[in-house]
Order: C-alpha cells, then sequence, then structure tokens
C-alpha cells in the first residue's frame, strides 16, 4: 500500500484562541494559517503526490488548496477524515472544558470517552482508519497521496497503524499544518516521521 501524508489544516482563530470547532461550518484559515499551507505548497511541491484527498471542512480544504494547485490535482472530499464529533462541546473554550470531571477520561483513559450529543474516540478512530484503507485500495503500493484532516483524527489513526492503545493516543503531537508520514502495509505499518512542522520558521508579526 501507499506512503500517505496526514497533514492537520493551519491556524484558525479557534485554535489561537483556545476555542474548539468541532465541525462548526466557516471556520476558516487566518493569516497565519494561510502562510502556513503556502508554505506546505511550497516544501511538498517537488514530491510525486498522486492525489490529494481532505476533509469536508473549509479550513482543511484551504490548506489543501495550495499544494493542489502547485501540482495541478483535485481536492477529492472524503468525510471519513473530518473532525471527531465533539457534540455539544462546538464553540466551548478548552478552558472551560478542562474544569469539567469528564475531562480526566479525555485526557487518561480517551477509550471510555464519548462527547456529549457526539462520537466517542473509538467511533472517530474507526472511521479515519476505515477512511484511509479504503483510499490507500485505490493506490498501487509505491505511490505517495496526500489526506487534509484534524489533530485528532490523524493522531487515532497513527495509534491503530502502530498497534497503540487508544489510551495512549493523547501522547502523540500534531501540530497545525504539520506532516505526518505513514507507510501503510498489508500486514503492517510503519511511522516514516511524525508532526513535522515547517511554520516554526515563520516570521512572527
Amino acid at each position: 500500500m501507499p506512503v500517505v501524508l496526514l497533514i492537520r489544516h493551519g491556524e484558525n482563530e479557534y485554535v489561537k484562541k483556545g476555542r474548539m470547532a468541532g465541525r462548526l461550518p466557516g471556520v476558516h484559515l487566518n493569516e497565519k494559517g494561510i502562510q502556513q499551507a503556502q508554505v506546505l505548497a511550497e516544501k511538498l511541491s517537488g514530491a510525486p503526490i498522486k492525489a490529494i484527498y481532505s476533509s469536508p471542512l473549509e479550513r482543511a480544504i484551504e490548506t489543501a488548496e495550495p499544494l493542489a494547485r502547485a501540482l495541478g490535482l483535485e481536492i477529492l472530499l472524503r468525510p471519513g477524515l473530518v473532525e471527531t464529533d465533539i457534540g455539544d462541546w462546538q464553540g466551548h473554550t478548552l478552558k472551560s472544558v478542562r474544569r469539567l470531571k469528564i475531562w480526566r477520561t479525555v485526557q487518561n483513559a480517551p477509550s471510555l470517552m464519548r462527547f456529549p450529543g457526539g462520537e466517542s474516540f473509538a467511533d472517530s478512530q474507526y472511521r479515519i482508519t476505515r477512511e484511509i484503507l479504503e483510499i490507500c485500495t485505490q493506490h498501487q503500493p509505491d505511490e505517495l497521496i496526500a489526506c487534509f484532516s484534524h489533530a485528532d483524527p490523524i493522531k487515532l489513526a497513527v495509534a491503530y497503524f502502530l498497534g497503540l492503545p487508544l489510551d495512549n493516543f493523547q501522547r502523540l503531537i500534531v501540530a497545525p499544518a504539520s506532516i505526518t508520514s505513514l507507510h501503510i502495509g498489508e500486514n503492517s505499518s510503519r511511522l516514516i516521521n511524525l508532526n513535522i512542522d515547517y511554520s516554526l520558521n515563520l516570521v512572527k508579526h
């Protein structure tokens, strides 16, 4: 199976201000996020990427657009790459939900967590890994593809393909606009790199 680049969307005002966007529509990249997307395109424009897939949320599509233009590829929307459904927590600040007792479950025992009015981490992990595997069946083993998604789904996918317990997935870090690379094998998968963040070199204003 191919090598998959799992790319998190760039910064937006929800990320910047510590709010949880979830699946809210109309969340767009901010100025820094637009810069991050451009840097990604510059870094990957010479890579032999055969296809670009994206979560249907705007912030993911906008992160993929500069790379798609650079490579002359269409962005193929895949609902399975969408953000975890955090239900009633959409729009809330991280500061407010960290006060809740259930936050301990989110951090220490996520396999037991289901967001109020949303999905469980287990459901989210099943969804994104099934989507990645289905995408991989459409490509040759030596091909390189890019999937633009969100922090928790990417971490959940990495945990699954490496055989890490679900309860340990929060130990992984996936920064905005970072690249995580996996070689998906038929019997086993390998992590090539985790959380490559080219935006660290952006000049702060």
